[in-house]
């Protein structure tokens, strides 16, 4: 069911006082929102997560074609960390790589993978996210979340830090996994955390000095639009909303997209009866106030977990229609009508069943959900062809509701139930029509696609797999024409850029989390060209140091800071249940879901010492 407010109301016809006061306090009017500064180069940069402002991913590089694609090669890479997840998006500027991993942000040669600067954060506070889903650039800033619930901005020229501002509460379980947007002036950042019953939110910061411009809560209590949509009110305090994906900007009416993420808990729907706004939502807001223009939700009173992470893209149509299109965990690319706030399509890309009428104590089976469908790399507009290309996640799960009573504890996890994957994990990336989405063509993937797809000019678009392999195909035919084994799990930016007249191809290689379907590997940057001469591996980053270091890093997404996230698996209890021995027979050989990092990843005294630690120090 959609919600939409009209076309006046949107696009801010109505003109109130608060309004032009928060104009004049944050300096940002609609005629000075930039284009992307790419297009004064066309192509030879990547200067936001997707590209441009406005999600489009699309880049105007010809020099790799069909024809020439075989002649595609590594000519090198970096290691940026020791192993932990890395799903961040890529920016390149001046012949720079930008990234991050959860502690490590990095600035890398985009010809050479030479290290030009890193910067290790060090965390105020116990951390709730180990992962990142990229940085942003302005102004000679690099800007980007912190797992312990602060945003930093960095000198883009030496990695000095300029400025640190606390956004998020991670003892509540809040966290800054978003990846930031950043355009005249301000900085534009979700709060996330929807699996622990946070109150979601989207603040935006002066890009100069951090202090906060407005925030806007997607989650209404009291007076705010949509409050009425929790019929328990006390529920939406814990009700969810996370902000853990991309925006898109739209700088001709001034409209910032923002995904937001399912309620809590994510099962137990009666606990949290009605429509539940804004979860499962795009929401569109005035990116100089933070008022509410306009929404679209997917899913009202979701218990599936099919929230909404992705960017959309927005570009117009014939008619001069305007068009918003996101896809989403339930396994769908929706497009929506601007001026009138309806979809004109709803296309699957991945396995979709039709989904059980509610969660039962027996158990149901669903397509997709969870960790399925369109995860935190949305579609992408190849402009030549006139259509969308998205890749999607194919597993499917089996839902069972918890027979007890929900209880909300503060920063742990209690889903109302537990979920469990079922049969094969695989992946789609797929085309359709950006007027009708009709669809034009498909690829089955070895593994789930969770990275970003880059369509170019060139008649080739990249796109890549958990299981390691980039994969290029002809744009129109859908045919694959190179795929090409990374030996590293995919799961963050591919990009493309000019550097020195020569096309590249940059890839976010290497992940350990628990969306890693595939393959592993430690967080690196791989760069591509034709006919590559290829350059040594470039020095790796230092490895991880200590045992609470590796924790930090790779369990405490799932475990949390203090061991106790995961129901009836409470590492504080792991001395009572278990014998060192056996604590270390567990990490090598993991069962599914935990990733098995033993040995190619980490060390015999690794594995020794991180088994001492949770037994000794979560206790």
């Amino acid at each position: 069911m959609a919600k939409f407010q009209s076309i006046a109301a949107r696009r801010g016809l109505g003109g109130r006082a608060v309004g032009l006061l928060a104009l004049t306090l944050t300096g940002l009017a609609l005629a000075a929102l930039p284009v992307a500064a790419q297009d004064a180069s066309p192509g030879s940069q990547w200067l936001t997560y997707n590209n441009r402002l406005d999600g489009q991913r699309y880049s105007p590089l010809k020099e790799i074609t069909p024809d020439n694609i075989a002649q595609l090669g590594e000519v090198c890479r970096i290691q940026v960390d020791a192993p932990t997840s890395m799903h961040s998006g890529l920016i390149v500027a001046d012949g720079v790589i930008y990234t991050a991993t959860g502690r490590e942000t990095v600035a890398i040669d985009a010809t050479t993978c030479a290290l030009r600067w890193k910067f290790t954060y060090q965390p105020d506070e116990d951390r709730v996210a180990p992962s990142t889903r990229g940085v942003a650039l302005l102004d000679g800033r690099i800007f980007r979340g912190t797992g312990d619930g602060r945003l930093i901005a960095l000198d883009a020229a030496t990695g000095k830090l300029l400025w640190k501002s606390v956004i998020a509460a991670p003892r509540l379980g809040e966290s800054t996994a978003a990846a930031p947007l950043a355009a005249n002036g301000v900085v534009y950042m979700g709060i996330g955390g929807s699996e622990v019953g946070v109150r979601g939110r989207v603040v935006a910061l002066d890009a100069a000095t951090g202090k906060e411009l407005w925030r806007f809560n997607t989650i209404p209590m009291g007076t705010e639009r949509g409050a009425e949509t929790w019929q328990r009110p006390g529920t939406a305090k814990t009700g969810g909303g996370g902000v853990w994906g991309a925006m898109s900007l739209d700088v001709t009416t001034g409209e910032l997209f923002v995904p937001v993420g399912n309620p809590w808990p994510d099962i137990d729907k009666a606990y949290r009866p009605g429509a539940n706004l804004f979860t499962d939502s795009i929401v569109a807001l005035d990116a100089r106030t933070g008022a509410l223009r306009w929404w679209y939700q997917v899913t009202p009173g979701d218990w599936m977990d099919l929230d909404l992470v992705a960017a959309p893209v927005l570009y117009r149509a014939s008619g001069a229609r305007d068009l918003m299109v996101f896809g989403g965990k339930d396994g769908y690319l929706t497009g929506v009508d601007r001026d009138t706030g309806k979809a004109v399509f709803r296309t699957p890309v991945t396995t979709v069943e039709t989904p059980p009428k509610g969660p039962t104590v027996a158990g149901s089976r669903m397509c997709p959900g969870y960790a399925g469908g369109v995860e935190w790399n949305g579609p992408a507009l190849d402009r030549p062809n006139n259509q969308l290309v998205i890749g999607a996640v194919d597993v499917c799960f089996i839902v069972k509701l918890g027979q007890g009573k929900t209880v909300y504890s503060t920063g742990g996890a209690n889903f109302g139930g537990t979920v469990e994957p079922v049969g094969t994990d695989t992946g789609w990336i797929t085309a359709v029509d950006a007027e009708t989405g009709a669809l034009r063509w498909k690829y089955h993937a070895d593994k789930p696609v969770v990275a970003g797809i880059t369509p170019t000019a060139g008649g080739v678009t990249f796109g890549g797999d958990l299981g390691g392999n980039l994969l290029v195909f002809n744009s129109k035919t859908g045919e694959l024409v190179r795929k090409l084994q990374t030996n590293a799990a995919l799961a963050g930016g591919v990009v493309t850029y000019e550097a020195k007249g020569r096309q590249y191809v940059a890839l976010a290689a290497g992940n350990v989390s628990r969306n890693a379907f595939g393959a592993l590997g430690v967080p690196s940057v791989i760069v591509l060209a034709l006919n590559p001469t290829r350059i040594a591996a470039a020095a790796p980053a230092p490895a991880a140091g200590g045992a609470r270091r590796l924790y930090d890093q790779v369990c405490v997404a799932c475990h949390g800071a203090d061991g106790k996230l995961v129901p009836a698996h409470e590492l504080g209890t792991l001395a009572r249940r278990q014998t060192l021995a056996e604590t270390i027979a567990a990490i090598k050989e993991p069962k599914a879901p935990m990733p098995k990092l033993f040995p190619e990843l980490i060390s015999e005294q690794a594995v020794n010492e991180v088994a001492a630690y949770v037994r000794e120090q979560l206790k």
